[in-house]
């Protein structure tokens, strides 16, 4: 998974990829060269007094350290070029996914786990690449160029390589194997802690309510405790790596060093010559270190990819079509054509059978108990889910043949759960028609109820407006939810128990001023209150997923037991009639 990722997607930056590796090639190429001018130096220049010697080769380290380090600084700056190109992409090809997900993937993966994924693990990959980038040319130059350059310098202390490198390379390996499983258990515990997070601040009203501070706060700490714990295990082994790696090659430098002295004792090895043999010790052994921290890396990069590429390998259950019709006349006629829906796992389907028709210029109600799969059956409408038998049809066409685009431009849907975004009032009512005016902005506000109180509110159409609309009440949101559909202007309006929050006089109000407003548009409506729905052209009972039951309100309280025993629970005879 990880190897595919990062080939997808790093693909458009092969060219910043191809600087990185002939500019690490060069640098490192010669920072291998740096200890054998300082040899010389040393066996060539202080040990004979030549000054020349000294000025001549020092200028030549000037040199190709200037090189070294301009390489380095271009290399790297390429290579986190690439990285954070492939993050972005990475991160917008998530996002790209998600949006054409269905209610049924989104539900399936879970808001916390999807932005964990489209932060933390898009994170953990780009770190992976800028390792890569950095170290991918440098580290394998550096033990084949290190090995040879210290042959040239003693082969018999070479030997010492033979036994130092594996060491550490198996010490690297098993450090790693070890800490595979605990990237994975990390990234899983880092979802939980976000859903038990988002779940405590979006819920924070109910947990007071309730008086489940406590509770809440205990369930933190477990959620919190359980990724400390995993944390810290990886940490651990962590602190293991350096140290081990630093003692290593300190008992390296001592070995080579005893054994180095008693071959300049014999006349075998020149003092410069031990002092680089040392150096490039030093850097095969820092290169297998770093080649082994990019292994180490590597498990929680892979953990983060699968996560990703399921993500991105999920197909939406709600796929458009091939070739979207577009009608070039749009009239807002549904039908509900025997229309079944089972959820993924139920034994029994949610709803059976339903066949209705919604005609322009007319107002169908939905009511029943709940559970009864009223807001299920307004979802097939828009494609939220996809029937399971049956079909919807908006002008004859089913719904799964539109365009996805031109399927939307004909519904405005007021969710039963209203949502308002973070910007201001005018942006939320603008969501559907970004070049609306204002007029068009205050009669929507006017028919949905809502202009006085967004009068009130200082800046008018320019009042913020909080994430979720946290900073108006429940009624005010679901007014200006409704005056964010009337906005539109769409043919299909369908409103989920959107008037739940309204009191009584409100409500009559704002369904009187749809009437006109609405007068050529098909008007679904789910409601729980009989007084919402009782004046409707056409009131649809369901009990169980079944139609039992339809008509207008005088003609289902003698025909239909269902709606007259749902009247009698809200209604008194008089009201009833």
């Amino acid at each position: 998974m990880l190897i595919r990722l990062t080939t997808r997607y790093l693909k458009p930056y092969s060219g910043l990829l191809i600087a990185v590796v002939i500019l690490q090639t060069i640098g490192t190429l010669a920072s291998l060269w740096l200890p054998s001018l300082n040899a010389e130096i040393i066996d060539q220049g202080v040990s004979r007094g030549d000054l020349d010697q000294i000025w001549r080769t020092g200028g030549i380290m000037l040199a190709v350290t200037l090189i070294q380090v301009v390489c380095a600084i271009l290399a790297v700056r390429a290579g986190a070029l690439a990285a954070m190109g492939f993050g972005r992409d990475v991160r917008a090809a998530l996002f790209g996914r998600v949006l054409s997900f269905s209610s049924r993937e989104l539900n399936s993966f879970g808001a916390p786990s999807l932005i964990t994924r489209n932060t933390n693990d898009v994170q953990q990959i780009q770190m992976l690449v800028v390792m890569t980038c950095t170290m991918v040319v440098a580290a394998p130059i550096t033990m084949v160029g290190g090995v040879v350059m210290a042959l040239r310098e003693d082969p018999g202390l070479t030997l010492l390589l033979a036994v130092i490198v594996p060491i550490l390379g198996a010490f690297m390996v098993l450090l790693v194997t070890r800490m595979a499983p605990l990237f994975r258990t990390m990234q899983t515990r880092i979802d939980t802690l976000n859903r038990v997070l988002r779940e405590q601040i979006t819920g924070i009203r109910v947990v007071r309510a309730f008086t489940r501070e406590e509770r809440e706060a205990a369930r933190f700490d477990v959620a919190n405790g359980e990724l400390t714990a995993t944390t810290t295990s990886v940490g651990r082994h962590m602190a293991l790596m350096f140290p081990t790696v630093m003692f290593i090659m300190n008992i390296s430098s001592v070995a080579v060093v005893w054994f180095g002295g008693q071959r300049i004792a014999s006349g075998d090895l020149m003092v410069g010559q031990l002092t680089a043999f040392i150096a490039y010790l030093i850097q095969i052994l820092m290169a297998v270190m770093m080649a082994s921290f990019m292994l180490f890396m590597a498990p929680r990069a892979a953990v983060s990819a699968e996560r990703i590429s399921e993500v991105l390998d999920t197909e939406s259950s709600v796929a458009p079509p091939a070739q979207g019709v577009r009608p070039a006349e749009s009239l807002g006629r549904v039908e509900f054509a025997g229309l079944g829906f089972t959820y993924p796992g139920a034994e029994e389907p949610v709803l059976h059978d339903i066949a209705f028709v919604a005609e322009p210029g007319r107002t169908t109600a939905i009511i029943g108990s709940t559970g009864a799969g009223k807001t299920t059956l307004l979802n097939l409408v828009p494609r939220l889910f996809d029937a399971t038998a049956g079909a919807v049809l908006i002008d004859g066409v089913d719904v799964r043949d539109y365009d996805p685009d031109a399927l939307w431009a004909r519904i405005g849907l007021v969710p039963q759960k209203p949502f308002l975004f973070s910007g201001t009032v005018a942006s939320n009512l603008r969501y559907g028609k970004p070049d609306a005016t204002d007029e068009e902005l205050w009669e929507a506000l006017r028919i949905a109820q809502a202009e006085d109180f967004v009068r009130e509110m200082a800046g008018g159409l320019d009042a913020s407006i909080s994430q979720g609309g946290t900073n108006v009440s429940g009624g005010q949101r679901q007014r200006l939810s409704i005056a964010r559909a009337l906005v539109k202007k769409p043919q299909v309006f369908l409103f989920d128990d959107s008037f739940s929050a309204l009191d009584v006089a409100t409500d009559a109000r704002l369904r009187a001023a749809l009437g006109p407003v609405t007068h050529e548009a098909s008007v679904i409506v789910v409601a729980q209150r009989v007084a919402t729905i009782r004046n409707a052209d056409q009131i649809i009972v369901l009990e169980h997923g079944r139609i039992v039951g339809i008509g207008q309100h005088t003609e289902l309280l003698d025909a239909c037991p269902t709606y007259a025993e749902i009247v009698d629970s809200q209604l008194t005879a008089e009201e009833a009639a």
